[in-house]
């Protein structure tokens, strides 16, 4: 599901200003090459508490969708928006920078800055430890294999390398402060690398599967948990996008997607 197209702004041949949230937020994204974000990161932002107003590390961010999508929904919340990628960065700050932007980017930056790197390195980009009171994830999660593209910009951010999850949860558990959340959106048959990554680090984990009507399989999951906390997993309510082949997205759907509900309930 995609985002509502922009009609007041123009795009370019190299971009696409589209508004999330029923306008409340914009991002200026590729048009072709690279990630465009669509309701993997509505869904992401949406795991993140309404009643939350930390400091929020959205990893991998790319052009800032998912950051963005939660200081929409929590308005005492601060975001960083990390990513790797150059270019992707270069559309993050230019989102920020967006006027319908504004309201928003007092409480928004961007930081150039590869999540998977540790120690030393990773503080010397800029990711100090305890830092932060959240981390939010949509790490590439194609395998190599899937969706051949030949553009270097969107297989960065499609194709996982090995150890992807280890590596950003393990960075996630360094710079999120005791107590602090994690959440990862990612494909079902990855719930083994997750639950693996954050054993001994998060605990209190709650796994919700994304269905795209009742009868179907699972195509994504969403993992939160707290660092540091002792609790088994739980399973939540899974969300249904459709009620049913042919229909328009559900009624939760919908609120998720546009930043009127929380994933989790909270």
């Amino acid at each position: 599901m995609s985002a509502a197209r922009a009609t007041v702004v123009q795009d370019t041949p190299a971009h696409t200003v589209d508004a999330f949230h029923r306008g409340r937020f914009w991002l200026v994204q590729p048009k072709q090459a690279g990630h465009r974000a669509g309701m993997d990161a509505m869904m992401l932002a949406a795991a993140v508490p309404s009643s939350f107003a930390g400091r929020l590390a959205d990893f991998g961010a790319g052009a800032g969708a998912a950051g963005l999508a939660v200081l929409s929904r929590c308005p005492d919340a601060e975001a960083v928006l990390i990513e790797r990628s150059p270019e992707m960065a270069a559309f993050a700050a230019t989102t920020l920078a967006h006027p319908g932007n504004a309201h928003l980017n007092d409480r928004a930056s961007v930081l150039a800055a590869d999540v998977a790197l540790s120690g030393q390195a990773r503080t010397a980009t800029g990711l100090a430890d305890n830092s932060f009171d959240f981390v939010i994830m949509n790490p590439p999660f194609n395998a190599a294999e899937d969706r051949a593209t030949p553009d270097p910009l969107r297989k960065a951010a499609h194709v996982m390398e090995d150890g992807l999850f280890d590596s950003w949860i393990r960075s996630a558990a360094a710079v999120v402060r005791p107590r602090g959340a994690l959440a990862v959106i990612a494909r079902p048959g990855q719930l083994g690398a997750i639950l693996d990554a954050i054993s001994g680090r998060f605990g209190d984990a709650e796994l919700l599967a994304v269905h795209p009507r009742p009868e179907a399989a699972a195509i994504r999951i969403v993992v939160r948990a707290i660092l540091g906390a002792r609790g088994k997993l739980s399973i939540r309510p899974p969300l249904m996008l459709h009620a049913q082949s042919g229909d328009g997205p559900t009624e939760r759907t919908e609120m998720i997607n546009n930043g009127m509900a929380s994933l989790f309930g909270d």
